[in-house]
């Protein structure tokens, strides 16, 4: 892949005396007609010389902007703790979508779908693999909900070489892990069918995911706006056919529960999963959040080789 890059190096931070966060930086990747076009991205590095790996966050429906859920900030702070370099790709400023798109109906929100977005995933991917101090090998992806369901997208298997980004998903990503994603869309050969009942629609499941890397999906019981029973259905069917797909349902939690924020429903939302086609809960829960912090760690320790870092064995003092 072509990567055309601009850098201004601004240090605006420094997280802990032992990173820095660089602003002013853009990455080369393309529309959805195929044309190259630069977006901005926020990079977060450790101290030190590396060679460290890496994660590419992508952000939820809420963007970067103002109106901003703070997670990819948040995953973010917690990944560098353990030596991480982050990098987030912002999707939507330069596509006159800054203040998101959780509530906007407006059919231009279909240019920065979750589909879309596997382009600005791996142009993330091979700006990384420029860095000296970034192990090429030992890059991850994660996202959450809108995020989630572009990490799903991006770490489906081609189903045949001419499909785009085929042979970046081939030597890609490491490992991915998908926070509260949209498991009821079509994935490759997954999808969901809706077929009529008597008490009404229902839905089932045919097909398998095929993971081209390891993938951890957590999501939460309650979740209204991402519901969880297709995640587990997603994994079921990917176990059975081999492929490297686990998922953690966390009792009681709703959607976004990796925060300390107060559970709200907002009936703007735009939700497919609603009968209504708008409206969602969501709202951190504690336990959930600190729990899937040790989960994501744990999970790209294992599959990014998190024990050649110098950060490997480092204890949390449990301040989410």
């Amino acid at each position: 892949m072509l990567v055309n890059v601009t850098l201004s190096v601004l240090l605006v931070s420094y997280l802990a005396g032992c990173s820095s966060t660089t602003a002013g930086l853009s990455i080369g990747t393309t529309n959805g007609t195929g044309e190259s076009e630069q977006i901005p991205a926020k990079l977060f590095k450790p101290d030190g010389a590396g060679e460290f790996p890496a994660v590419v966050i992508m952000h939820d429906c809420s963007g970067l902007g103002p109106r901003s859920s703070g997670a990819p900030n948040r995953w973010a702070k917690e990944l560098l703790i353990y030596g991480y370099v982050v990098l987030i790709p912002d999707s939507f400023t330069t596509r006159g979508h800054a203040s998101g798109v959780c509530t906007n109906p407006s059919p231009s929100r279909t240019e920065v779908s979750p589909f879309r977005r596997t382009r600005d995933a791996y142009a993330a991917l091979s700006y990384l693999r420029t860095l000296p101090y970034v192990d090429r090998a030992r890059i991850g992806l994660m996202g959450g909900s809108h995020g989630g369901s572009t990490t799903l997208a991006s770490m489906v298997s081609p189903e045949s070489d001419r499909e785009p980004l085929a042979r970046d998903k081939r030597t890609g990503f490491a490992a991915a892990v998908a926070l509260y994603p949209n498991c009821a869309i079509r994935l490759g050969s997954w999808r969901a069918e809706s077929r009529a009942g008597m008490n009404g629609p229902t839905l089932s499941y045919v097909g398998a995911y095929k993971a081209v890397a390891p993938l951890l999906i957590l999501i939460g019981e309650n979740d209204d706006w991402t519901p969880a029973e297709p995640c587990r259905k997603l994994t079921d069917a990917a176990v059975q056919d081999g492929y490297p797909v686990t998922i953690k349902i966390y009792p009681g939690a709703h959607h976004s529960f990796d925060s300390n924020n107060p559970v709200r429903h907002v009936a703007a939302r735009i939700n497919t999963n609603s009968p209504t086609g708008r409206g969602a809960t969501t709202g951190g829960d504690s336990k959930a959040w600190a729990d899937s912090i040790r989960e994501v760690i744990a999970f790209f320790g294992r599959h990014l080789g998190k024990e050649k870092s110098k950060f490997a064995g480092k204890e949390r003092d449990g301040n989410n």
